[in-house]
């Protein structure tokens, strides 16, 4: 593993950002982040500055080439909730769940 970055409490639904993260995981890194560039999610923007944090992070490393770099893994796990209650119709309280994530991209040599 030559390098990895983590972004902890992103403000985005897990399962939105693991349907953005499918899209560039095994590819090369360069190549991944023009892709995230041209995707119109949000989880898109908040991948896409993960992604080259953990390209920096690789480059801090001397003997790795950065043009090697595949994104090998990519994580997304739920973060803490908040919760919030709506007034409905007849009296009710609807509950509204603020999901968050924990993201990590992790680049391996090719």
């Amino acid at each position: 593993m030559a390098a990895y970055a983590l972004l902890r409490y992103a403000r985005v639904s897990p399962r939105k950002a693991r349907l953005v993260a499918e899209a560039i995981e095994g590819r090369r890194a360069e190549y991944a982040v023009a892709l995230l560039e041209n995707i119109p999610q949000k989880a898109a923007t908040i991948l896409r500055k993960v992604l080259r944090s953990a390209i920096f992070n690789a480059t801090q490393d001397v003997s790795v080439d950065v043009d090697n770099l595949v994104v090998s893994q990519v994580r997304v796990d739920n973060g803490p909730m908040s919760k919030r209650f709506r007034p409905m119709s007849m009296g009710r309280a609807g509950k509204i769940r603020k999901r968050t994530s924990h993201i990590r991209v992790e680049l391996a040599e090719r």
